[in-house]
């Protein structure tokens, strides 16, 4: 490791709010951005195409594949308290260049999930809007008023958005965990079958692409490590949530999409998700449960994806503010609020990039929903894809080297087959990129490219501050918070 880590006190001016989450808020934030509702609605779906009766099975294999990495992850977090947690944890391990690639990529990862979800989000406000009022409304006009909503309440302070963030994800959750309750109830299609999770039938090599698809819903739950800064308790309440965040959407997820598989047929789900994959669980709602419960579902679509532009807003911002408080980027951008401690400047930029992208899509007419959110996406999942594997190796270096005390299996076997896992998914959504973004070769291509580019911009950064600037290249990922005493979080924990 180069250099030694700094240590930086939450009071510090440049510092996040610390105590500012308890574990049930940090798991509300990072669930959230996965909006469980549209998700189950609007891409498990695509998920059924490919997989069949067999997702609620991957779901789970998905989920051990996360559990390991979470190992690694956790272990190193122990040592890496940083609002960049990809950043610093790629920099401490493989070193500050690939560290400062990784960072890049990872706010063009962020950015991307966060800009391409106002394409949903419009989509559905514009269709809602219709139904109800009888009016066509533009959908960027919807997104531009969320881009300021979120914009202000990213200003307020992490301590509104998880409070709001947690009342969005009961409310979505619960509208899903009613349907499973009456799909069980009427017997579903009239023949139950844990055929689902036969292990055979999972990890049928044909399910490749299922895979590819079924490891997105995992995509953000290292967002923990982001507000590890902001957690009260620190890295107690970091893992608990981290665990708790993977836990819940292995087996919550499996659940649900087993309900569904059990509302049309084992023999059935793969011919209903290609005859109509857009409707396929909207049909489910509509044939088992009461009609303002289905309308109550059309309304909670868009508060789920209101909440993930909220919650993923706040991990981007927090990645531009690290790296403006280490001098990778302009410093500006690790400014915050006096009062609220939310990093400001770093909001506003995010509020910015959002509202060009999403004029840009308007200007040129193309398509909110095959456009800004399938090719936003699909970039932000591979970053996250490459990120997490990246992860993982300099989790192996910097354990092996530095803590060798945490254990073979945290600190080599954990994140070793994790690894290896991701690696096969990296390589499943490269094969299977144009289902992803349903494109052709150039815009495939170019999704790549910015991807390599943004790593290449942040290699070249590094370097150039290693030639002209070597006193700010040595602190470079050195930032880590005072990891607050042990018996903290337990004597505040009622208020979490």
């Amino acid at each position: 490791m180069s250099g030694h880590a700094t240590k930086s006190s939450p009071s510090a001016p440049d510092a996040l709010a610390g105590d500012a989450m308890g574990t049930g808020g940090l798991v509300f934030t990072v669930l959230a951005a996965l909006a469980p509702l549209t998700l189950i609605v609007a891409v498990a779906p695509l998920h059924f195409l490919k997989g069949g009766a067999s997702v609620p099975g991957g779901y789970l294999v998905a989920g051990v594949v996360m559990a390991l990495f979470a190992v690694g992850f956790m272990t190193m977090s122990r040592y890496v308290r940083n609002a960049g947690a990809f950043y610093a944890t790629i920099s401490r391990g493989i070193g500050k260049p690939a560290g400062s690639g990784a960072a890049m990529l990872a706010i063009v990862a962020y950015n991307a999930l966060q800009i391409s979800t106002y394409g949903a989000l419009g989509v559905y406000a514009t269709e809602t809007f219709k139904n109800y009022f009888h009016r066509d409304v533009p959908w960027y006009v919807f997104a531009l008023v969320c881009v300021v909503l979120v914009g202000w309440l990213g200003y307020r302070g992490i301590h509104t958005s998880s409070r709001i963030l947690g009342v969005l994800l009961v409310l979505e959750t619960a509208v899903l965990a009613v349907l499973a309750v009456y799909v069980l109830t009427k017997g579903g299609a009239g023949h139950w079958s844990a055929e689902s999770f036969a292990p055979a039938k999972v990890l049928n090599p044909g399910n490749g692409a299922m895979f590819a698809l079924v490891a997105g819903a995992f995509m953000g739950f290292e967002a923990t490590a982001i507000f590890s800064e902001e957690a009260r308790g620190g890295i107690r309440t970091v893992r608990r949530a981290t665990y708790t965040a993977v836990g819940f959407i292995a087996v919550f997820y499996a659940f649900i999409t087993w309900v569904i598989v059990m509302a049309y047929g084992t023999d059935k789900i793969a011919a209903a998700a290609e005859k109509d994959p857009v409707n396929l669980v909207v049909t489910v709602f509509d044939t088992y449960v009461p009609a303002p419960i289905t309308e109550v579902m059309h309304v909670l679509l868009l508060t789920s994806a209101f909440a993930a532009l909220l919650a993923l807003h706040n991990a981007a911002n927090r990645y531009f503010f690290a790296l403006g408080r280490e001098g990778l980027l302009p410093r500006a951008l690790g400014r915050v609020q006096p009062r609220t401690k939310a990093p400001w400047t770093a909001g506003l930029l995010q509020s910015i990039l959002a509202v060009v992208a999403v004029a840009a899509f308007a200007a040129f007419g193309l398509d909110p929903y095959l456009g800004l959110l399938l090719w936003g996406s699909a970039l932000g999942f591979l970053g996250i894809i490459t990120l997490w594997a990246l992860c993982c190796v300099a989790i192996i270096r910097f354990l092996r080297r530095t803590a060798p005390e945490a254990g073979l299996f945290r600190t080599t076997i954990a994140p070793g087959l994790s690894f290896l896992a991701l690696a096969v998914v990296l390589f499943l959504v490269l094969s299977n990129l144009p289902l992803l973004t349903g494109a052709g070769t150039v815009t495939n291509l170019l999704i790549v490219g910015v991807g390599v580019a943004a790593v290449a911009a942040g290699v070249a950064r590094a370097l150039y501050l290693r030639a002209r600037s070597p006193q700010r290249y040595a602190v470079l990922a050195q930032t880590s918070v005072d990891e607050p005493p042990a018996g903290r979080e337990e004597l505040v924990a009622g208020n979490a």
